[in-house]
């Protein structure tokens, strides 16, 4: 009997770049971790007053440049998800603000008397504003969903995320890219899942179970397969922690798909119902007239 092909590169299994968008968090945002480093040369080349304020100026850019990239970060999660709330921080602001005020004391510490400064602290905040825009200031998709539910549904993913997260560096740890990239395929396809339950909190329900105790159980054993693997390089153990990853890929795809069936089969319902309430007020012309 034929069967059917589920290696690393089948077409069934979900590939790990599948609706992802490319992180902003890097390039010229590391720039500005690197940026403020002469300052470090001037501060230990100037008095006491010179060495303060170009320390302060140093700390100033670099504490920036940390929450520019945490703010890309917030905003690439924010854009990943159908149903979003604003980030509580806008950290790409507060970025701004900071780079502005950096460049200041650093124009200052400099000797560019009183109008320079000023000049180079506006010039900077408007010009981090252009190149890394804005946080988002509005929450997305939230109009007519029970933010009781839907609050219930972050922290449920919030904490599925972070299983998903110590599963990657978990399996980073044992130094195999293929099971790396097999893992990176189960996150992709638990995501799926994530972005359902996002859509229909109802799904919560149905759909806990996975996200709470099957993600926790593979969480752990991807920590004690990575513990035991790169000791050990045993061939068993992988094979064993492969046949784990493609039974989870299978049962969430599964759940998933259920769940959308079950979504489909209430919105038939629901349509069915509105026609024969349509039909019975005459509002609705019988077939055939």
């Amino acid at each position: 009997m034929a069967q059917r092909f589920g290696g690393q590169f089948s077409p069934d299994r979900a590939h790990p770049y599948h609706g992802k968008r490319r992180s902003r968090a890097g390039g010229r945002v590391n720039f500005l971790f690197f940026a403020p480093f002469p300052l470090l040369v001037r501060a230990f080349t100037s008095d006491a007053v010179g060495l303060a304020a170009n320390l302060g100026a140093f700390g100033l850019l670099v504490l920036a440049a940390w929450l520019t990239r945490e703010g890309l970060k917030a905003e690439d999660a924010y854009h990943a998800r159908k149903i979003a709330r604003r980030p509580a921080i806008p950290r790409k602001l507060f970025g701004a603000v900071l780079t502005g005020t950096g460049l200041f004391v650093a124009s200052y510490a400099a000797g560019g008397g009183s109008i320079a400064p000023v000049i180079l602290a506006v010039l900077g905040t408007v010009l981090h504003g252009f190149a890394f825009g804005l946080d988002p200031m509005r929450d997305k998709g939230m109009e007519g969903v029970d933010t009781f539910q839907q609050d219930r549904v972050a922290r449920v993913i919030d904490e599925a995320e972070k299983h998903l997260t110590a599963m990657r560096d978990a399996i980073t740890r044992a130094g195999d890219r293929q099971l790396a990239a097999r893992v990176e395929g189960f996150q992709t396809t638990a995501r799926d899942m994530f972005r359902s339950v996002e859509e229909d909190p109802r799904d919560l329900t149905s759909a806990r179970k996975f996200l709470v105790v099957y993600l926790l159980g593979a969480r752990d054993a991807t920590i004690k397969f990575a513990d035991v693997y790169g000791r050990t390089r045993d061939p068993q153990a992988r094979a064993d922690y492969e046949a784990l990853l493609t039974d989870l890929e299978q049962n969430f795809a599964a759940r998933t798909r259920q769940m959308l069936l079950e979504d489909k089969s209430d919105l038939d319902v629901e349509i069915e119902l509105l026609r024969e309430r349509l039909q019975r007020e005459g509002l609705r012309p019988q077939s055939g007239e």
